[in-house]
Parts: C-alpha cells; sequence; structure tokens
C-alpha cells in the first residue's frame, strides 16, 4: 500500500517534508498540496506530480488523500486537524499542535469523540537515537529514580521577528516535550529567569534565559535557552540520577589534532542536527497509517500539555520570575491517563 499524503502549507518546513516524504521515506506519496499563496503550492505540487488545491477542505475531502500533513502557520493548525479528524483521516501536525490551550482541548475532544487516536504531533526529538537511547537507559532503573536534569538549547542566531515569548513557545518547547517522555512525568510549575543580557541579540530580546521546571515526581529541570550563542547549535540534556548519571551524546563527529589544537565541528542548524530524527519520526508515521493503526508518535494530548507548559514559562517571563503552576487539565484514560 502507498500511503497518499495531502500537505497543507507549502513553506520551508512543508517542502523539507515533502521531499522527505518523496525521496527518503518508502511507502508514501505526496498527492495534494494547498498553500495561501496559490502560486507556491501549484509551483511545489507540480514539482512532484501532485495536485494543488485551493482550499484545506477541499484537500481534506480529497478521495486522493489517506492522510493530512499540517505545516501551516501555527495559528491555522487546529482548524485543520480539527477539519481532518471529522474527515477520519490522520493527521500529523508540525508543532504547535494549536496556539492556545483552550484549541488543543478542541482538538483532544474531537479526537475522544471520534473514538480512536488519529493525530500526531511533530515533537521529532522522541525520534533521535540519543534521545531514545537516554530513555532506554531511565526505564532500565541502572541510574536510579532519577532528581535533576541540566538542559541547553543553543542558536548561533536568530532573527529580528524573534520575540522573547519565542524562547518558551518555539524553542523550549521541544526540550519540555522530550522531557516529559523522558521522565514519564508531568511538568508542574515553571519559572523563567533573565541573567546579563547578550550584546549580539537585538535590542528586544531577552536573551539568554534560565528555565525551571519542577515535575509532579518532585525533579527539577534547569535549561539555558540561548539563541544568539554565535558558535553553533548545541543541543545538551544530562538526567542525574540516584546511582549514577546518563548524558546526551553530541552528534558524530571528526576529531582533528592539528597546528597544537585538538577540535571537531559544531553543528550550524536544526535540520542538520535532527535530519536522522525527521527522517525517523516519518517513517513509523507512515509505517501505523499503512497498517491502520494508532500513531505512536506524540499525542494530542502531548500537543496540550506543550503549550499549557510553555505558556507558563511565558507568564513566568512576563512577571519576572515568578514560578506559576502548569494549569493543566486532568489526563484522560483515552491517552493512558486515570482521570
Amino acid at each position: 500500500m502507498t500511503v497518499r499524503v495531502g500537505v497543507i502549507g507549502a513553506g520551508m518546513i512543508g517542502q523539507d517534508h515533502i521531499r522527505r516524504l518523496t525521496d527518503v521515506v518508502t511507502g508514501a506519496r505526496v498527492t495534494a498540496v494547498t498553500d495561501l499563496d496559490a502560486a507556491r503550492a501549484a509551483e511545489v505540487a507540480a514539482s512532484v506530480g501532485a495536485t494543488a488545491y485551493p482550499t484545506s477542505a477541499d484537500l481534506i475531502a480529497s478521495p486522493d488523500v489517506d492522510a493530512v500533513l499540517v505545516t501551516s502557520w501555527g495559528p491555522t493548525h487546529a482548524e485543520h486537524v480539527l477539519g481532518a479528524i471529522a474527515a477520519g483521516k490522520p493527521v500529523f501536525c508540525e508543532k504547535p499542535l494549536a496556539t492556545t490551550a483552550e484549541d488543543c482541548l478542541r482538538v483532544v475532544e474531537a479526537e475522544r469523540a471520534y473514538g480512536r487516536r488519529l493525530v500526531q504531533v511533530g515533537f521529532m526529538r522522541r525520534f533521535d537515537a540519543g534521545y531514545r537511547q537516554m530513555k532506554q537507559v531511565l526505564a532500565s532503573g541502572s541510574i536510579g529514580t532519577p532528581l535533576i536534569v541540566h538542559c541547553a538549547h543553543r542558536n548561533p542566531t536568530v532573527g529580528d521577528t524573534y520575540h522573547s515569548a519565542m524562547a518558551a513557545q518555539d524553542t523550549a518547547v521541544h526540550e519540555i516535550d522530550v522531557l516529559r517522555w523522558l521522565l514519564d512525568d508531568e511538568i508542574v510549575s515553571a519559572q523563567v529567569i533573565t541573567p546579563r543580557a547578550t550584546s549580539k541579540r537585538f535590542a528586544h530580546l531577552k536573551d539568554p534565559q534560565i528555565m525551571y521546571f519542577e515535575t509532579a515526581n518532585g525533579v527539577r529541570i534547569d535549561l539555558e535557552v540561548f539563541v544568539n550563542c554565535q558558535y553553533g547549535y548545541d543541543i545538551q540534556c544530562e538526567t542525574v540520577g540516584e546511582d549514577g548519571l546518563v548524558r546526551l551524546p553530541d552528534p558524530a563527529a571528526a576529531h582533528v589534532r592539528t597546528a597544537g589544537q585538538h577540535s571537531s565541528a559544531v553543528l550550524q542548524d536544526w535540520k542538520a542536527r535532527f535530519a536522522d530524527a525527521f527522517d525517523t519520526e516519518f517513517r513509523e508515521w507512515i509505517a501505523s497509517v499503512t497498517a491502520g493503526a494508532e500513531p505512536t508518535g506524540p499525542s494530542a494530548w502531548d500537543g496540550y500539555a506543550a503549550t499549557v507548559i510553555s505558556d507558563a514559562a511565558v507568564r513566568s517571563l512576563e512577571s519576572d520570575g515568578t514560578v506559576v503552576t502548569a494549569d493543566m487539565k486532568p489526563r484522560p484514560t483515552f491517552y493512558g491517563g486515570t482521570a
């Protein structure tokens, strides 16, 4: 079986995923594309032999579309995901699931009413080999009960459209999701502190930021978000347990000794760092659609949780470092909860 995928949103990430589904992942074919820019949709669709549709509703309703990929502007995600659920079609939604907790809950309730999981959210770190190794170590109990997690998320630079709230909403949200998964624990509060600001930032941006999270089981997490670090794209994560620690490995790189120095290259962007994770993410999603099974990746509930927690971090930033409770609804049994 070949899964026929309709793509809503033909911008940078949409085009990259279309390339991935066309050239990397077997068992999938992009058959439909739509975008607010009709000319761009037509051009991208023609490049892969797909049909350009005038609206997302037309694309979702098409009999030539088995599954939907949402890579449009964030505030439109909920509308498109709800449309796919109403049509009974599996839908992969790039993060965020929605830009408000209320819209995330609308998706959650629609999916529960449908009666089975159709939604997967694009938090690709769960598919990274290093994070999966960390998950195995933590699940084995070999380092004992987790106590503390230290993280860093560094970018060389960001553009002038990047604003202070995006440090939580667009950047730290990846750590928020992957740490909930690694620890199998819920984050219940957030605090954001701003140290001395780098002179390499735009004046409107608070950078770096230090974020503190606490989980329901009392694990303390510190996360440095520094999006103008200059030297590269650097993701770090270390979990300290009662009997040891586990650290996320750096990407494989050659070590060079020359001229009295020992060096290795630092990656410069997220695409290179997580290329394999993106590929694995889509291979597993297409495999689940092919099998007629529920997706195994991040759920609509995970999308909701990430939005609630990142919103708490933004409120803390805006209130000069107040500890803010993540006001989350009880997790339904539909998503593995007890409520």
